[in-house]
């Protein structure tokens, strides 16, 4: 609503023409007979008065109203007053003030929807610089990390020169925390590139259990630094099991890595963690259970939302994106992903994906 129409003054169009209309139900009320009421018409231009003048013409006009409708009761002169005819009237001022009262909540609510949803369009506007400034900076760090990788695994396989054991220490460690920092920035230009563009899968039939130990190798190095056993059973089986789902291979391999990582890093030394891997015929399950703290119940709904931070120690060291990133991928391959706490210890993450039909697994 533009200002204009908010405060007009006396040259307002709008102002002459709600003018014209009281003059209108004027003669009206005026030239008829006074057991006839017209004053409800009033209701029409102060209508129009609340959308097009400002609050202080409105109530003008709508006082204005009132006084012209109980003048009515002795103008004209030498009339007889009836008792009809004043509550007539009576009734016809509570319709006119009501009016006015309901089009003025209107108004202010109206006013204040106008406001928030210039704040809401404020906030959605900083949150999409936020966004585009977090996407081009962790897009301009992985160059750099990349090669400042690259050039401490060449001082580590003694390209420019012999280096001390001491040296080889230092350079593994200041390798692990780039690699880390890689994974941190890469993990953010996925979450937000999934988000705009969505997520492309390449879909393949995969066998869960073949993926699982596949990441289980890849974590060793860090659950013997934390003295986390790992171990990989199929349920109430003691047999190797076939979960084959159609999958994207590097996504659901992310998953395994995400999950595990959590599980080891939230796990006291000297526990460990199990993956639990079960098959149906409509459905493969996947659990990772760890024997730490657990999850306050209070946490459980956010667990899987972008950067949220636990009040416990679980995600206490990470970004907050590994788990909202694992259930973008669950979610892409047509799967649920949950979390729950273990009794009497612990945690469980676990997912469940579609099967793949017997007559594909025959196939491959």
């Amino acid at each position: 609503m533009s200002k204009q129409l908010l405060e007009p003054s006396w040259r307002s169009p709008s102002f002459w023409i709600i003018v014209g209309l009281f003059g209108i139900v004027f003669t009206l009320e005026y030239e008829t007979p006074s057991d006839f009421v017209m004053g409800y018409l009033y209701i029409a231009p102060i209508l129009i008065a609340n959308f097009r003048l400002s609050r202080a013409n409105t109530f003008k006009f709508i006082g204005t109203a009132v006084i012209l409708t109980l003048l009515n009761i002795w103008i004209p002169l030498n009339q007889e007053i009836h008792t009809s005819m004043v509550a007539n009237r009576l009734v016809t001022i509570f319709a006119l003030v009501l009016t006015g009262i309901l089009c003025d909540r209107h108004r202010l609510n109206q006013q204040t929807l106008v406001k928030q949803q210039a704040k809401l369009q404020a906030q959605e506007k900083i949150m999409n610089v936020r966004e585009d400034f977090a996407f081009t900076l962790a897009h301009d760090l992985k160059t750099p990390l990349l090669g400042a990788i690259e050039t401490l695994q060449a001082f580590e396989r003694e390209q420019f020169g012999s280096i001390q054991f001491k040296q080889k220490t230092v350079l593994a460690t200041m390798i692990r925390s780039h690699q880390n920092s890689l994974r941190l920035v890469e993990t953010l230009l996925d979450v937000y590139r999934n988000e705009t563009e969505g997520l492309q899968l390449k879909l393949a039939p995969i066998n869960l259990a073949t993926l699982a130990e596949e990441v289980a190798t890849s974590v060793l190095p860090l659950s013997n630094s934390r003295s986390v056993c790992l171990n990989l059973h199929y349920g109430d089986s003691e047999f190797r099991k076939f979960l084959w789902v159609n999958g994207d291979v590097f996504q659901l391999r992310r998953v395994f890595s995400n999950l595990l990582t959590n599980a080891i890093n939230h796990s006291p030394r000297g526990a460990k963690v199990e993956v639990v891997l079960e098959t149906a015929s409509s459905h493969q399950t996947v659990q990772v259970i760890d024997f730490g703290a657990g999850i306050k119940s209070d946490e459980k709904p956010y667990l899987f939302e972008r950067f949220y931070q636990g009040q416990s120690d679980r995600q206490a060291s990470g970004s907050g994106l590994g788990l909202y990133l694992t259930r973008q991928i669950i979610e892409a391959h047509g799967g649920t992903i949950w979390a729950e706490n273990r009794a009497p210890q612990g945690a469980i993450f676990g997912f469940r994906l579609p099967a793949l039909p017997y007559s594909s697994q025959d196939i491959i």
